[in-house]
C-alpha cells in the first residue's frame, strides 16, 4: 500500500467521529480547514443539519440493498472531507448508508487540509475537489477507484453549466442544492453499485 494512504487510514475516523467532530465544532463556532472563515463557519452550521436530516431520512432501496450485501471483497473508502463543504453534507451520509449495509466495506474519512499529499494525489481536473474517495482492496493494498466530488448526474449538470457559463453562479449553487434533495442520494447507490459490480462482475450476474 501507498505509505501516504496507509498513514491516512491510520489517523482516519469513523462516519460517527465525522458527525461528532461537526457537532462539537458548531457549538464552538469553528469549522475545519486551514480558512477559519465566518462564511465557512456557518457553512459548517448548515451542514450538520443537512447531515442530519439525511441520516434520518436517506434510504437504499430493497434491490440495491440486496446487491450491495452481496459484495464479498474487503475494500476501504478513505474519504477526504472537511466540515464545510456543501457536497461532501450530502455525498456522505449516502455513502454510509451503503457502507453500513455491508460489513466488508469499511467507511474511514479524514480532513483534506489535514493530508495535503493525499489529495495531492487525487486531484480533479487539477483542483483539491472534495468529497473524494479512494476505494481500497484490503488484501492488495490496490487503490480500485475514486468517487466524487459528486454523483455523476450532478457532475455532468455542473460541467455544462461551466462550459456555457465559466462559472458557477449563486443561483446554480441553489439548483444544485435542490438536485441534491429531490435525487435523495438515488444516484449515488446507482454509482456506487456501478463500481462495485466493475470489482466483482460476478456478484452483479
Amino acid at each position: 500500500m501507498n505509505a501516504t494512504i496507509k498513514t491516512a487510514i491510520e489517523n482516519s475516523m469513523s462516519y460517527a467521529s465525522y458527525r461528532e467532530l461537526v457537532m462539537h465544532l458548531v457549538e464552538a463556532e469553528d469549522t475545519t480547514g486551514v480558512e477559519k472563515s465566518e462564511s465557512r463557519i456557518n457553512f459548517t452550521k448548515l451542514n450538520n443539519r443537512r447531515m442530519k436530516r439525511w441520516d434520518k431520512t436517506l434510504k437504499v432501496d430493497e434491490k440495491a440493498q440486496k446487491l450491495i450485501a452481496d459484495f464479498n471483497d474487503k475494500i476501504t473508502w478513505l474519504v477526504i472531507t472537511e466540515s464545510w463543504c456543501g457536497d461532501a453534507a450530502h455525498v456522505i451520509p449516502m455513502l454510509n448508508k451503503i457502507a453500513e449495509l455491508n460489513p466488508n466495506i469499511d467507511m474511514r474519512l479524514v480532513l483534506r487540509d489535514e493530508h495535503k499529499d493525499l489529495i495531492g494525489m487525487f486531484l480533479t481536473n487539477g483542483g483539491e475537489a472534495i468529497p473524494k474517495v479512494i476505494m481500497i482492496d484490503d488484501e492488495t493494498g490496490t487503490v480500485l477507484d475514486t468517487y466524487g466530488p459528486r454523483p455523476s448526474e450532478a457532475t455532468g449538470y455542473v460541467n455544462r453549466f461551466k462550459a456555457a457559463n465559466g462559472a458557477l453562479t449563486a443561483q446554480f449553487k441553489e439548483d444544485l442544492q435542490h438536485w441534491y434533495n429531490n435525487d435523495r442520494g438515488l444516484t449515488i447507490v446507482e454509482d456506487i453499485t456501478e463500481k462495485l459490480c466493475k470489482f466483482q462482475p460476478s456478484f452483479c450476474r
